[in-house]
């Protein structure tokens, strides 16, 4: 965990350079002042990598050393439970199909938005409550 942790910072305060810099030539050279989407996105996209950053180190203080911070760990050490899926599972593809028409109704219609909506909340429902009725109860 201090291994990304230094990675993000890294990042965070490169992408906050290269934003002020941007900010400064877009200012200087532009006739209509600082460039109003590249500017906001870099800050934006450094604030977030210094967030995570900030995240990573109090994890790492609040946690003993993990596999990826030792330099003799085997790859297995850091394996662990990847998470249980029922097999024959639908409710993955009644979610997508749902979020594509959200996606779609944005562009298109506001009407399909509507349809994406319910078939989107659908899908959710039911990959939330699969394991509670049919064949995977528990």
């Amino acid at each position: 965990m201090r291994a990304s942790a230094k990675v993000f910072w890294i990042l965070g305060v490169f992408l906050l350079i290269v934003a002020v810099a941007y900010g400064y030539v877009t200012g200087s050279y532009e006739p209509m002042g600082v460039e109003p989407a590249g500017f906001p996105a870099l800050l934006a996209v450094a604030g977030l990598a210094i967030m995570i950053a900030m995240g990573l180190t109090l994890a790492a203080k609040k946690n003993d050393v993990g596999p990826s911070d030792d330099l003799d760990a085997e790859v297995s050490q850091h394996g662990g439970v990847q998470g249980s899926f029922s097999p024959y599972s639908w409710a993955p593809l009644w979610t997508a199909i749902g979020a594509a028409l959200c996606f779609l109704g944005i562009a298109a219609g506001w009407w399909i938005f509507a349809f994406g909506v319910i078939i989107g909340v659908y899908g959710i429902l039911t990959w939330v409550l699969e394991f509670s009725v049919g064949q995977h109860q528990h």
